[in-house]
C-alpha cells in the first residue's frame, strides 16, 4: 500500500511550485479550513488539499493514482483502489433519476478493512449482477480498481464503481483485514450508536412481522425480535426493516443464537422497549445462524379458537402438549370440514416463526385426529379480570357484558379504521374489550347482561392508562347460554 504521508507532501510540493506566492503556512490554515467548514467528520487533511487546490486552480493530474485504505477515502477522489472484506449485499432496486425521471436500477454493498467501513453502488445491468456472477457472499476478500468516490445521501463519502471499475476476488486471506466472527460484538459489547455494526445474541423473544409505509408510502414488513446476552441480563430490541421473509428459515424459534450483519445501533425508544439501545437494520442486513437449521416435524394440536376467516386463509388459536398458545394461519383449501374449537389436529406446517405457525397449500399437512384425554384442552384454561395484564400472551375470560358496543372511526397512518369497545366484567372487576378493524363486528354483536367467553385477546394500555383487552384475528367470542 502507498504511503500516504509521502503522496501527501509531494501534492503539497506540486501546489506550492505552481502557486509560489504562497507558502506552506498558509495551505495548512486553508486546509483546516476547509475541514472545518466543508466536511467536517469527513475530510482528511489529504481530502481537503483537494478542495484548496481546486479554489487554487491547481491540478494534481500528474500526481501518481493512489492505493488507499477506506478512512483515506474523500469525496472527488478518482481512480481509487482499495481491499475490503464485503459485510452484506442489498437487493436491486429500482431508482427514478431526478434530472431525467428515467428508472434504473442500482445495488449496494458494503464493504469494511481493519479501519473502516463504507458503502459501494453499482449500476445497471453490467454491475448490479457481478454478485452472483462471482460467487460473492458476506465474509469474501475483493479489492476494487478504478472506482470514484461521490457524495452519498447522508453525505458521507461513498464509492461508485463507474464505467471503468472492477472487482476482483482476493486469493491470499490477509488477516489485516478481521474476518466476520472476529468483528462480531456482543450485546454486552454496546456502549454507544454506532453504524454497519456486525452483533451476535440470543432470540428472548417471539419474532413477529409487522407490515408498515415507508417513506415512498409504498406498503413493507419489518421483523422484530429481542436478543440477549447468554445469560439473559441484558437485552436489546431489534427492528429489521423491508425484510424479505425468503430470507428468514423456516422455524425461527426463540432461543437460538442469531448474527446481524450490517446493522445500526441507535439510542431507544422508551415507549415500545426498556430504553436500553436499539438494533436497527434494512434489506441488506444479513442475518447468520450458526447451526443447521431445524427440521418441520409432526405436531399435534388442539384448536381453542376459530377466529377471523379470510378470502385465503383461517386464523386460530391453537394449544401445543406444553400448554404453549400458538397463532395458526391454515390456508382454506386445507381446512377439514370437522374443525371446531376443542378439535385435535395433526399437522406438519409450512412455516413455524416463534409463537405462529402458518400451514400452506403446497407445504402443508393437517387432519383431524382422535381427542386425547392427556392434551391441555381449553377447559383448563380462563383468567380472572383481575389478573390480566399488559402481555402478548393470550388470555381467556368468561365475563357479563356491562355496556353497549360503541363504535368510532379512528385515523390512522394507513386511512381511516372502525374501532368498537364495550366494557365487560366478572366477580373481581371490570374491564374494556376493543375490536379495531375487522375484529370490530365481532362486539356490535354483543348485548348488555350477555355472559361471553372471549377466547384469545391480549392485554394492553388503554388511552386512560387502565389495561384493556384487544381482539386478535385468531380471537373468538362464544355466548353462554
Amino acid at each position: 500500500m502507498a504511503n500516504l504521508s509521502i503522496d501527501f507532501k509531494k501534492m503539497v510540493e506540486l501546489l506550492l511550485n505552481q502557486r509560489p506566492e504562497i507558502d506552506a503556512e498558509h495551505i495548512k490554515e486553508m486546509i483546516d479550513e476547509k475541514k472545518r467548514k466543508v466536511g467536517a467528520g469527513y475530510l482528511t487533511d489529504q481530502g481537503a488539499l483537494f478542495l484548496v487546490a481546486a479554489d487554487l486552480g491547481v491540478s494534481f493530474e500528474n500526481i501518481p493514482k493512489l492505493s488507499s485504505g477506506i478512512k483515506d477515502l474523500y469525496v472527488g477522489a478518482k481512480e481509487v483502489s482499495i481491499t475490503g472484506r464485503i459485510m452484506n449485499i442489498y437487493p436491486i432496486r429500482k431508482f427514478t433519476k431526478r434530472d431525467t425521471n428515467e428508472e434504473t436500477l442500482n445495488r449496494t454493498l458494503t464493504v469494511y478493512d481493519k479501519d473502516s467501513c463504507i458503502k459501494i453502488k453499482l449500476w445497471e445491468n453490467n454491475q448490479i449482477k457481478i454478485p452472483e456472477e462471482m460467487g460473492l457472499h458476506p465474509g469474501d476478500l475483493i479489492k476494487l480498481s478504478r472506482c470514484y468516490v461521490k457524495s452519498g445521501p447522508d453525505g458521507k463519502p461513498i464509492i461508485s464503481l463507474g464505467s471503468n471499475g472492477t472487482i476482483d476476488r482476493v486469493s491470499n486471506d490477509d488477516n489485516y483485514i478481521p474476518s466476520i466472527d472476529s468483528k462480531a460484538i456482543t450485546v454486552d459489547d454496546v456502549k454507544e450508536p454506532q453504524d454497519n455494526v456486525i452483533i451476535t445474541g440470543q432470540v428472548n423473544s417471539n419474532p413477529r412481522i409487522s407490515e408498515f409505509n415507508n417513506i415512498r408510502g409504498n406498503l413493507g414488513k419489518s421483523l422484530q425480535m429481542q436478543i440477549s446476552n447468554n445469560a439473559n441480563s441484558r437485552s436489546l430490541r431489534v427492528i429489521i426493516w423491508n425484510i424479505d421473509e425468503t430470507r428468514i428459515p423456516n422455524v425461527f424459534n426463540t432461543g437460538i443464537q442469531v448474527t446481524l450483519l450490517g446493522v445500526r445501533i441507535k439510542p431507544g425508544n422508551p415507549q415500545y422497549g426498556n430504553g436500553d439501545f436499539e438494533i436497527h437494520g434494512d434489506e441488506g442486513t444479513v442475518l447468520q445462524f450458526p447451526s443447521s437449521p431445524m427440521e418441520l416435524e409432526v405436531m399435534p394440536l388442539r384448536l381453542l379458537s376459530i377466529g377471523m376467516e379470510t378470502q385465503d386463509n383461517v386464523n386460530c388459536l391453537a394449544i401445543d402438549r406444553d400448554s404453549k398458545f400458538l397463532s395458526v394461519v391454515i390456508d382454506r383449501a386445507l381446512v377439514p370440514n370437522e374443525m371446531a374449537p376443542n378439535t385435535m389436529i395433526e399437522c406438519v406446517p409450512s412455516r413455524i416463526f416463534g409463537n405462529s405457525i402458518t400451514l400452506s397449500r403446497d407445504k402443508s399437512y393437517i387432519r383431524i385426529i382422535e381427542n386425547d384425554l392427556s392434551f391441555p384442552n381449553l377447559s383448563n384454561f380462563g383468567s380472572k379480570v383481575k389478573d390480566i395484564q399488559v402481555s402478548g400472551n393470550p388470555y381467556i375470560v368468561e365475563a357479563i357484558v356491562l355496556h353497549n358496543p360503541n363504535t368510532t372511526e379512528v385515523n390512522t397512518r394507513t386511512g381511516t379504521v372502525p374501532v368498537t369497545d364495550t366494557l365487560i366484567g366478572d366477580d373481581t372487576g371490570e374491564i374494556r374489550l376493543v375490536g379495531w378493524r375487522d375484529q370490530s363486528p365481532y362486539l356490535d354483536k354483543l348485548n348488555i347482561g350477555e355472559r361471553i367467553k372471549v377466547i384469545g385477546v391480549v392485554g394492553n394500555n388503554g388511552k386512560d392508562g387502565k389495561v384493556e383487552i384487544t381482539l386478535k384475528p385468531y380471537s373468538s367470542i362464544l355466548k353462554i347460554s
